[in-house]
C-alpha cells in the first residue's frame, strides 16, 4: 500500500504527460495486451531529461514496443540527432510510427523492425546513449553487442531491472526472466569497463556508464 501512495504522490508532483504521450497509451490499451510494458510518464520524462543533460548525437533503443519512450528519449536530442530505434513485433509498426508522425519527430527517427542482435551487429553507428527495454532473457547478449557500439564516456540504460522486486526475493524465483535479469545485474556490478547505479524508478532503472580507456 505505501509502494502505491509513493507511486501516486510522485506521479501527482510531476510533469504530466501530453496528448501525444496520451494517444499512445490509449492505443497501447487499445491494440495490444501488455500496456504494462509502458515505460510511463514519470521514467518518460526522466528519459527526456536525461538526454537533454547529456546532449548526445545518436541515441540506440532496444524495445520501442509502441514507441513511448521513443519519443521521450528522441525529445531530448538536439537539432541533428538521431536515434535508432529496434523492434521485434512488426505488426505495431503503423501504430509506432503515426506516434512518431503526431509528435513530429519521424525525420529524427529511424525504425528497425527484426532481431535485435542481428540488428545491432548490422549497425554502423557508434552511439552515446542506448536505451535496453526489450526480452529481459537476453539482456546480456544485448549488453555485450551494445558495449561493441558505446562510445567511452557513453550510458547504457536498462530497464525493468528490478523485475516487481523478484530479483531481490529469498529464495530467487526459478523463471527464466527472474534469473537473467538478477545476472544481468550482477554482471554489470562487477564489470570492470564500466560504473553503475541501479535507481528505483518504477520497476528499476540500471544507469551504466562505459568507462573512457584512461579510467580503465
Amino acid at each position: 500500500m505505501a509502494e502505491k501512495a509513493e507511486e501516486q504522490y510522485i506521479a501527482r508532483f510531476s510533469q504530466k504527460q501530453d496528448p501525444v504521450l496520451e494517444w499512445i497509451e490509449k492505443q497501447t490499451h487499445l491494440r495490444t495486451n501488455y500496456s504494462r510494458m509502458l515505460c510511463g510518464p514519470v521514467v518518460g520524462k526522466f528519459l527526456e531529461m536525461f538526454v537533454k543533460a547529456l546532449s548526445p548525437e545518436r541515441i540506440l533503443e532496444i524495445g520501442a514496443f509502441t514507441g513511448y519512450s521513443t519519443i521521450c528519449l528522441a525529445r531530448g536530442l538536439g537539432e541533428n540527432g538521431h536515434l535508432d530505434s529496434v523492434e521485434l513485433n512488426d505488426e505495431l509498426e503503423d501504430l509506432i510510427l503515426q506516434g512518431y508522425e503526431k509528435a513530429g519527430l519521424s525525420r529524427k527517427i529511424t525504425l528497425h523492425i527484426g532481431d535485435a542482435k542481428e540488428i545491432i551487429e548490422n549497425l554502423g553507428h557508434e552511439y552515446d546513449l542506448i536505451f535496453m527495454d526489450a526480452n529481459k532473457r537476453e539482456y546480456l547478449l544485448y549488453y555485450e553487442l551494445c558495449m561493441k557500439r558505446l562510445k567511452p564516456g557513453g550510458y547504457i540504460i536498462a530497464d525493468n531491472v528490478l523485475w516487481d522486486g523478484k530479483v531481490y526475493t529469498d529464495p530467487l524465483p526459478k523463471d527464466a526472466q527472474t534469473t537473467a535479469v538478477y545476472k544481468f545485474n550482477e554482471f554489470v556490478a562487477s564489470d570492470p569497463r564500466v560504473e553503475n547505479i541501479i535507481v528505483p524508478l518504477r520497476d528499476g532503472i540500471n544507469i551504466i556508464r562505459k568507462l573512457p580507456v584512461d579510467q580503465l
